[in-house]
């Protein structure tokens, strides 16, 4: 089995994320609660007791909700910054300290045959970071929970196989919304989200040759739409001349249900003698 994912949730209710290999599965963030976090690995087909870490991106309960009832009830190793850590104590309840590992930002850590580097966001955390995985020659990146995307970000992130990208909002919906200003503000701000079209401006610099698969993240259940984002998305990249389809698809997340475990496969090089 050749590197493969899901998005097990992505939304402001809830996320987790799981990356495996033949010898190596983690899960990245368990905002789930316990029990929906093990129905969502078996339904993709992961035994949960096969998992060997859980790597934290920041302590916001969307992304800590069923992190110590999962760390506890498989005896899960959990990896997060020192920041994160202090952050999060208060709400994850009793975790051992064989449990307990530092992953600082801006490095790259190795958990079995994942080569997994940690980077910083721009979000109203303590110390937010999110990750790159690399195996052999397959990188999958993950950034959602920014206000916007730096160029460190896109030269950490860029050419990719696969990424999980935020594509949080439509700014006219936001605007519009229910939503208190000082939340409009938050989420509008460089602390909070991007929104659908700074998301794909965003991915227009960071698409390359590699790249294949483009699923849109963390959308917000008020102030976007599924069909909407995608839509929203495809026109930034059209006009910048990626052709969505064929060998670069956009994909849909959920907040309640994961997708289907992708594999990125190696191409097949040949000297061109049958």
């Amino acid at each position: 089995m050749s590197l493969h994912f899901s998005v097990l949730a992505s939304g402001s209710t809830g996320n987790a994320f799981y990356i495996g290999t033949d010898q190596t599965k983690l899960l990245v963030d368990a905002g789930l609660s316990g029990k929906k976090l093990t129905s969502s690995l078996e339904e993709v087909g992961v035994d949960p007791t096969e998992i060997d870490g859980i790597l934290v991106t920041h302590e916001h309960s969307d992304h800590i909700k069923g992190l110590g009832i999962a760390a506890r009830k498989y005896d899960l190793p959990i990896y997060a910054n020192e920041k994160t850590w202090k952050a999060m104590e208060n709400s994850i309840g009793k975790i051992t300290l064989d449990q307990k590992f530092d992953f600082p930002i801006h490095s790259v850590r190795q958990i079995g045959d994942l080569d997994i580097e940690s980077y910083g966001v721009s979000h109203d955390a303590a110390d937010p970071m999110f990750f790159v995985f690399r195996h052999e020659d397959n990188k999958v990146a993950m950034i959602t929970d920014t206000g916007y995307v730096s160029e460190r970000m896109k030269k950490t992130i860029e050419n990719s196989d696969a990424f999980l990208f935020e594509a949080n909002h439509d700014v006219g919906m936001l605007q519009m919304g229910r939503y208190p200003w000082n939340v409009k503000r938050r989420i509008l701000s460089d602390l909070g989200h991007v929104s659908n079209e700074d998301a794909a401006i965003a991915m227009c610099d960071v698409i390359g040759n590699r790249t294949k698969r483009i699923y849109l993240g963390h959308l917000s259940q008020d102030n976007n739409m599924v069909d909407l984002a995608r839509m929203s998305v495809e026109e930034v990249l059209t006009s910048h001349g990626h052709r969505i389809g064929g060998d670069l698809l956009l994909k849909d997340t959920s907040p309640t249900k994961p997708t289907p475990i992708d594999y990125i496969v190696e191409e097949v090089k040949t000297d061109g003698v049958l």
